[in-house]
């Protein structure tokens, strides 16, 4: 198995430069299969929805059919995939950040009872708890 990093996933997917889309095509289509995968960590997931957000304009629908390319892709092996598969889906139906997606959603099959942040947006769309002041403290809400 090899490690791919999130920039060779972009440069597959955008073709926007053509030394290195010949180099990541070659792989990808040639030398990965599924006796020696290519392996897409949870990390590089949420760095490659960071830049097809913020580098390519891209929307949450396109993102979520790249996500899912990329899952049922056989010479691909994601971390986690059932995990990732679970926030792609609510990233997809939500106004949520992937990232906040991934993050409930690990917690979760890590057996956590609940997520909790100060995000508000986290907290309505992605699952989360938001953590709120408790009238004797802190320490209450966390058993």
């Amino acid at each position: 198995m090899t490690g791919l990093d999130a920039n060779l996933l972009v440069r597959y997917l955008a073709q926007d430069d053509p030394a290195q889309a010949a180099l990541v095509n070659h792989l990808i289509e040639e030398t990965l299969s599924v006796e020696n995968p290519g392996f897409i960590s949870t990390v590089a997931l949420v760095e490659l929805v960071w830049v097809l957000e913020s580098g390519y304009a891209c929307d949450r629908t396109r993102i979520a059919q790249v996500l899912e390319r990329l899952l049922r892709a056989k010479p691909l092996v994601v971390e986690n995939s059932d995990v990732a598969w679970q926030a792609t889906r609510i990233f997809a139906a939500t106004k949520a950040d992937f990232a906040d997606c991934l993050i409930e959603r690990t917690g979760h099959a890590n057996t956590c009872i609940r997520t909790l942040t100060l995000d508000r947006a986290a907290a309505k769309s992605a699952g989360m708890h938001l953590l709120q002041p408790a009238r004797r403290g802190l320490h209450e809400q966390i058993p």
